[in-house]
């Protein structure tokens, strides 16, 4: 019965997120279509590929810091549980995709606490990282930006700092005995994180491609707009996701998109910039969780989580007393 339930709990998410999703297309529909007539089938193709291959690349970032806390999941599995449970993120609240992303791992033994550290750590690093990225392209590119934000560059340093795994050790520990979860097993290492923050750097690059080849179309030009696009972009993302009640950032990352690439576009042009984005990496959300539907349910292959596997025969051979004396 309970298994029933979280799977209609789930699925009701699931219809809630493509209601917002519909929505928030459906409510800038024409300047959608006007956007688009601007730019070529090829580059939307391009954009939207792009995009896909940063979302896979973010995805296995995560994947290393579960495995790292000890639950290494199979990459179908990591794909269907982050396809489906990122539509969380187009509920108002920012929770639902931690909830149903919990709930899913479930399914492959995996113990809440280590979902729960390994989403936290992923977030955590996407933000660090992703001021880090504006703090060295933004800087020596935009004036508008570095004037607008530059609290926001002030906060990279630190924010890299904080993921050093003896903060992070210290601080999931903490958490967990608040809301009164067992503490973690496996620490994660220096070598998980370093992993997992060169997935998430290379992420970043890929939406920097992303922004840039939408640039590109408006009519932007110039040596330095790959790097005002990847900060642009990246900015844009840690503003959305600071505005904790907009369903997937809606509107603060739109403004400061905008803001940022207005002096190097042509009048009007960041704005068509920005709405493209918005549709095309939410089809990109789309088509991750379609495929991750197609997928079906992966069974756990025993591997997830060693913690919770019966002993090995030789282990336990190992512990028997023998006949032979000392």
């Amino acid at each position: 019965m309970k298994v029933v339930a979280v799977r209609a709990v789930r699925a009701l998410l699931v219809m809630l997120a493509l209601a917002f999703c519909a929505y928030s297309v459906a409510s800038q529909w024409d300047a959608t279509v006007e956007a688009f007539r601007q730019m070529s089938w090829a580059t939307l193709a391009g954009a939207l590929a792009v995009g896909l291959a940063g979302l896979f690349a973010w995805m296995l970032g995560w994947r290393e810091f579960l495995g790292g806390l000890g639950s290494p999941l199979p990459v179908r599995a990591i794909f269907r549980i982050s396809g489906i449970s990122q539509l969380g993120k187009y509920v108002p609240g920012k929770v639902w995709a931690l909830v149903t992303q919990i709930e899913m791992t479930r399914e492959h033994k995996v113990p809440p606490e280590r979902s729960f550290g390994s989403t936290l750590l992923a977030v955590a690093t996407s933000v660090a990282c992703g001021l880090a990225v504006a703090a060295v392209t933004l800087p020596l590119t935009s004036t508008t930006a570095r004037d607008a934000y530059w609290p926001l560059f002030l906060l990279a340093p630190a924010l890299l700092a904080l993921l050093h795994p003896r903060v992070v050790t210290w601080c999931l520990s903490l958490m967990l005995k608040i809301i009164r979860r067992p503490a973690l097993e496996h620490p994660v290492s220096l070598g998980v994180t370093l992993k997992a923050i060169g997935w998430t750097v290379l992420g970043w690059a890929l939406f920097g491609v992303h922004t840039w080849l939408l640039c590109l179309a408006v009519g932007g030009d110039g040596k330095g707009l790959p790097f005002v696009a990847t900060g642009a972009y990246a900015l844009a993302f840690v503003a959305g996701f600071l505005v904790f009640i907009a369903p997937g950032g809606i509107g603060a990352r739109e403004a400061a998109l905008t803001v940022v690439l207005t002096p190097v576009l042509p009048a009007g042009a960041p704005v068509v910039v920005a709405i493209a984005s918005r549709v095309l990496l939410t089809a990109a959300d789309l088509i991750n969780a379609g495929v991750a539907f197609l997928l079906g349910r992966t069974r756990p292959d025993g591997g997830p989580d060693a913690g919770n596997e019966p002993p090995s025969k030789e282990l336990v051979r190992g512990t028997q007393p023998t006949k032979e004396g000392p």
